[in-house]
């Protein structure tokens, strides 16, 4: 069984702290479980044009790969003019849709306003559901405020719901079967 973090960004470093830090709690109390992070600020990620896949870079199909292998998903990504980065994106746009199809797909997500949030619902989780993915009910959003200056998480509630995010994952994937 394994889950696949994606930071769905090629700009700063919260998003993947983010995601780590929920994959570290998938890990902490589920040993068993493969956790692995695509990282797309190390990725040379082609621009999708509708090529097949074998015709993309070698970084691009790996991508491709690394998610189509993934039994679950965890994706970040952070908040920028009321939306989700372009690299996410490209990323839905070159993987086939079928990768997705019957798999848990949860969120996490930082931005700059708390009103930001909102994109996890009006954007993401439709997204989701055109994928015919199952969305996990509870999402993580946060902003600087959420970090001390080291870029650690420090907000005891965050930490909570990372936790609590965490363990719905596991619990869903289990549930319908993957686990």
């Amino acid at each position: 069984m394994k889950i696949l973090g994606i930071s769905g960004t090629i700009l700063g470093a919260k998003t993947a702290i983010l995601v780590e830090a929920v994959m570290k709690e998938i890990k902490e109390k589920h040993p068993e479980i493969e956790t692995e992070l695509l990282d797309l600020r190390n990725i040379q990620m082609e621009f999708c044009d509708g090529r097949k896949p074998e015709l993309y870079n070698d970084d691009t199909k790996n991508m491709i790969k690394a998610v189509s292998e993934a039994d679950f998903y965890l994706v970040g990504f952070p908040i920028f003019n009321g939306s989700f980065p372009a690299p996410l994106k490209n990323l839905f746009d070159i993987v086939p849709p079928s990768v997705f199809r019957h798999k848990v797909m949860g969120f996490v997500a930082n931005g700059g306003t708390y009103q930001h949030y909102l994109v996890v619902e009006n954007q993401m989780k439709p997204i989701a559901g055109y994928f015919r993915s199952f969305v996990a009910p509870s999402y993580v959003y946060v902003n600087g405020s959420h970090f001390n200056e080291a870029n650690e998480i420090v907000d005891e509630d965050v930490l909570k719901r990372i936790e609590d995010l965490a363990e719905e994952l596991v619990f869903m994937a289990s549930g319908l079967g993957h686990l």
